[in-house]
């Protein structure tokens, strides 16, 4: 009698199963081409009809789903955009320093680091904040109570200014950690302020970034260039420490990752 599969799908290559097919011992290797087809097809009719894949929620990486968008950037101030060739230059010692990394990334990886640097684990999100950026950032106003042995930077850098991004740290980033903190510190920046801890880690993970950017990579460094030019656009003085940072930024978005609807137009 023929299984509904076999109705609906008929045998390319019709066996004859003969006898005692129910006898048939999977376990062993066949030991003739009848007896190696009369296994498949029993393993075939032991398959349930409907399979249902047994998934774990909390092993689903977030934000699957990437939303890039188009929008461009809130335009300098009146004199607050830096000038053509400023930016030029920029991309073009930002391409050097991009050389120089690749071509040391052995040399700067198989180095020795400190004790003191505990890079976390891939997944502790938390704990690349602090690592970046220091305790003392990462947390603001709550990070008071923290005691005057905790703010000595001698003991922990993390609770204070963070991790630098040393060579031989960023040198064993892979791909898939660079564009992780360059998301979690993004979304950070996203309701903070500038420092300059982050804006140290910033340069040297796109400098770390790999081209041609992968979909994810647009986004976020398309989110970047936008916050900056944004938090730039609130500044009441061209003499403002950070405004040189926020427009490197920004020119390396635009100008060197080619997303050219977010670059400054000198006036």
């Amino acid at each position: 009698m023929k299984s509904d599969v076999e109705e609906l799908m008929p045998r390319l290559l019709p066996v004859d199963c003969g006898e005692g097919t129910e006898n048939l011992d999977l376990s062993g290797p066949p030991r003739n081409p009848q007896e190696y087809l009369r296994q498949v097809q029993l393993e075939a009719s032991l398959c349930p009809d409907v399979v249902v894949a047994q998934i774990d929620p909390k092993k689903l990486k977030k934000k699957q789903t990437v939303n890039a968008s188009v929008a461009g950037c809130l335009a300098a101030p009146v004199g607050f955009c830096p000038s053509l060739s400023w930016q030029q230059h920029q991309v073009s010692n930002f391409s050097d320093v991009r050389q120089s990394i690749t071509k040391n990334r052995t040399h700067w990886s198989n180095h020795i680091l400190d004790d003191n640097v505990q890079m976390p684990k891939l997944t502790d999100e938390e704990g690349w904040k602090r690592f970046c950026l220091g305790e003392k950032t990462y947390l603001g106003p709550s990070s008071s109570g923290l005691t005057e042995a905790d703010q000595e930077p001698a003991l922990d850098y993390s609770k204070v200014v963070g991790f630098p991004p040393l060579l031989s740290i960023v040198s064993r980033f892979n791909q898939s950690l660079v564009l992780m903190l360059l998301d979690i510190l993004i979304s950070w920046f996203e309701e903070r302020e500038f420092v300059p801890q982050l804006g140290r880690w910033l340069y040297a993970l796109l400098a770390c970034l790999e081209k041609p950017l992968l979909p994810e990579a647009h986004s976020s460094i398309r989110q970047l260039a936008r916050r900056c030019a944004q938090l730039r656009s609130t500044m009441n003085s061209q003499e403002d420490e950070n405004l040189p940072a926020l427009n490197l930024l920004i020119c390396l978005v635009a100008r060197y990752f080619e997303q050219v609807d977010l670059a400054d137009q000198p006036e």
